[in-house]
């Protein structure tokens, strides 16, 4: 009797803070922020769907965006200067690419800190000595790393062309409560409306080697296709052995089913 009593109650008391949990309205200001928020706009790729594919001009164009605009506050912790060979670079052109940034080092005399010019087996480096050097810089906030940004942002590459894009001026009936304050912006697709990172794409910004027109718009496209390739480099391949998989798999079964036709065919039941 015992147990099923307890059981009871335990069930009841789970119930109730279920309810509680479902039932419990937001407060009247995340209420009126939730209202001005916007859903991200879908951005349609080349990496999108069941037969994907990179498109490598505008993986080219994304890398120069990121190391233009991007990488004045963002870093890149898990790419290497040699993955992006995989973007359609030379060897040499690796090699060029990675001596424009200046890695960490010490100095082999002295043992002091000191910096170096890159090799391709370097990784992209961070802008900052560190964490507290970042916040200083931005207003207290830290600006995220950019690796798996697309992987780590619910709404992925969508909410970061969405966001790159959004920066407007707050409208007019916006409450006094959510007006940006001081160092902060205005963008409809981030979660409470402010942020710290000021619009960071401007119109012919950067000059593209294959004449794309450099407009807003198709920098945040192309700098999200390249951040969709660093979360995720391996991704066509990956399809491409999920539909070999498949394929194989039918092929084994029809053969399986014919084998077990061909040997049970002369059998009596």
């Amino acid at each position: 009797m015992v147990r099923p009593l307890g059981f009871l109650v335990g069930l009841g008391f789970i119930t109730a803070l279920v309810l509680a949990i479902l039932t419990t309205p937001l407060s009247n200001e995340e209420n009126v922020a939730y209202s001005f928020h916007k859903q991200p706009r879908p951005l349609a790729l080349s990496s999108d769907g069941l037969v994907p594919h990179w498109d490598k001009q505008q993986l080219q164009r994304g890398l120069q965006v990121y190391k233009e605009v991007c990488s004045a506050c963002h870093s890149l912790h898990l790419v290497a200067f040699r993955d992006v060979g995989a973007l359609g670079y030379s060897e040499g052109q690796v090699k060029t690419f990675a001596k424009g940034f200046q890695v960490p080092s010490v100095n082999p005399d002295t043992g002091e800190p000191a910096t170096r010019d890159g090799l391709p087996s370097d990784y992209f480096p961070s802008p900052y000595a560190n964490d507290v050097a970042a916040r200083a810089a931005n207003n207290n906030a830290l600006p995220p790393d950019l690796s798996l940004i697309t992987k780590a942002r619910e709404g992925g590459k969508d909410y970061i062309y969405s966001l790159l894009t959004g920066f407007q001026n707050p409208p007019k009936n916006l409450p006094t409560e959510l007006k940006p304050g001081p160092g902060l912006h205005y963008n409809p697709y981030f979660a409470n409306l402010n942020l710290a990172m000021a619009p960071p794409l401007a119109p012919n910004q950067v000059t593209y080697a294959d004449g794309t027109k450099a407009t807003v718009d198709q920098m945040a496209k192309d700098v999200s296709a390249f951040l969709v390739w660093t979360a995720e480099p391996k991704l066509v391949k990956r399809v491409q052995v999920g539909w070999a998989s498949v394929l194989f798999l039918i092929m084994f079964s029809v053969l399986t089913y014919l084998s077990y036709r061909n040997i049970w065919a002369d059998k009596k039941h």
